[in-house]
């Protein structure tokens, strides 16, 4: 069974650590695509959040504490930063992180790819997996806000800037730049294609799962897949679990409710990019209402407290998936 997840960060790769101790990996092989349009150029260096986070993760050094950057982490580099005046001040890069951002930025100038340069750190880390970004083009998501000093009266900032510096206000609009002209990352499509399992993980809707669908190819390739494609809510009882998908869900029309993301996503059966849904238990009133949009959907505990209950849930996740097949096989 060839399974590929597309990810965002600390959700994404809480899921995956349970659904690399569900399966096999040798038998099983599992791929994942990371957003890479948080992405973010700070003190001349690429720093890649959602990827690190996955490969942190999975390596067994992440943070458990914040969810992101290394455990055991030191900030002396960020202090001295600090007392140079060198901004920004508001996004702070561990001393051991920095290593990551280091290599990758090396890397990326002596003119390897993107995808090339993920593939070389993530050889030391052991992940059970493969990590493929997105794109290997520049990609960034801004988020337009207002700001009373600028003449239109908003104005656009990265991510970023928009969730660490400014706490996630009020957002009028968000936009993945550069995504309409990148393409999908090497084997990216493939993976997508070839899978015999696709699966939608707790990320965010608009700022990961979503800028991995705006990169042209990506959504058309999940259309055509024969895989059985499988999503994880990312909201339960009307909010999300971490994270600031409540705050940029109303910005694309979507209401902040399991049923609500379900239909965004929609049904393969009618355009759309999903054969089934899981919800939490405290959504199974919605389960009747998913269905008829036309699609399986399964309600489930969706709290990952630790590696059982993610391992649990990716169990889940492959069980609606497989009777997804079995009703296509019948």
């Amino acid at each position: 069974m060839r399974i590929t997840v597309l990810s965002g960060g600390i959700g994404g790769a809480r899921f995956l650590t349970g659904l690399r101790s569900a399966v096999d990996p040798d038998r099983d092989p599992i791929t994942v695509i990371g957003n890479t349009a948080d992405d973010i150029w700070l003190f001349g260096l690429r720093v890649c959040p959602d990827l690190d986070t996955v490969m942190y993760t999975l390596g067994g050094e992440i943070d458990p504490e914040r969810g992101w950057g290394r455990r055991d982490e030191t900030w002396q580099a960020k202090d001295e930063l600090a007392a140079y005046g060198v901004e920004p001040t508001w996004f702070g890069l561990g001393d051991r992180d920095m290593a990551t951002h280091l290599v990758r930025t090396q890397m990326l100038t002596a003119g390897y790819p993107l995808s090339a340069v993920t593939e070389a750190l993530c050889a030391r880390w052991d992940l059970g997996l493969r990590l493929l970004p997105m794109t290997d083009d520049r990609v960034e998501t801004h988020v337009v806000v207002d700001d009373p000093t600028a003449e239109a009266g908003r104005r656009a900032v990265h991510f970023q800037e928009y969730w660490v510096r400014l706490h996630a206000p009020v957002a009028h609009s968000v936009v993945p730049v550069g995504a309409e002209d990148a393409r999908p990352g090497p084997g990216v499509v493939e993976a997508i294609a070839e899978a015999d399992v696709l699966i939608l993980p707790p990320s965010n809707p608009v700022v990961s799962i979503g800028t991995i669908l705006a990169v042209p190819g990506v959504a058309d390739a999940i259309r055509q897949t024969s895989a059985a494609v499988v999503g994880v809510s990312p909201i339960i009882g009307g909010a999300p679990v971490r994270g600031m998908a409540d705050k940029l869900l109303p910005v694309i029309g979507v209401d902040v409710s399991a049923r609500a993301v379900a239909a965004h996503y929609g049904s393969r059966s009618a355009g759309g990019l999903l054969d089934g849904w899981l919800v939490d238990e405290a959504d199974a009133a919605d389960i009747a209402e998913i269905e008829r949009v036309g699609l399986a959907a399964r309600a489930v505990p969706l709290y990952m407290t630790g590696p059982d209950a993610a391992q649990s849930l990716a169990r889940d996740t492959l069980e609606l998936a497989a009777s997804i097949q079995a009703v296509g096989a019948s």
